[in-house]
């Protein structure tokens, strides 16, 4: 983050909440004409600052209206043993978020379903599929106070 300006933070910080805005409105936003400011979208994009523009989609308009955490804790731990995890945990749908982490658990699943009956088959076929699932815990959200993939960009 170093390299970046004052004006890339700022196109970022714009773009990241509206990915949709032209470039047109971006380059009034920060005062620039289009041609600097798409120069600089390019360049934060050829950079891989920028990695990338999504739909957000409402999981309640498409029946995904539960969400579960799964910790998962494993039984024996090698390199050998965290990668057959990980190319198991890619190739699960529901799962949105998969993270290998420290503490009294390995692992931190995020999944959304459309039901209880989803999230029983998800959390059988997880824990089915790993090599050494020793027990699980999950959070079921009750919910959802603050979701955001915006990062906070110094200015």
């Amino acid at each position: 983050m170093a390299n970046l300006d004052r004006i890339d933070r700022k196109i970022l910080d714009i773009l990241q909440r509206d990915g949709r805005i032209s470039i047109t409105d971006l380059a009034e936003q920060i005062g620039l004409s289009t041609s600097p400011c798409s120069e600089r979208v390019r360049r934060l994009e050829r950079d891989g600052v920028i990695t990338g523009y999504h739909a957000r989609l409402s999981p309640e308009a498409l029946g995904k209206t539960l969400l579960v955490f799964v910790e998962i804790k494993l039984s024996a731990k090698s390199g050998d043993v965290f990668d057959q995890v990980k190319n198991e945990l890619l190739h699960v749908p529901a799962v949105q978020e998969c993270h290998l982490v420290s503490g009294s658990f390995d692992y931190l699943v995020k999944a959304r379903l459309g039901g209880m009956g989803e999230y029983r088959r998800l959390l059988g076929d997880i824990l089915k599929k790993l090599p050494v699932a020793a027990e699980s815990h999950s959070y079921v959200v009750m919910e959802e106070v603050k979701e955001s993939l915006a990062l906070v960009l110094d200015r």
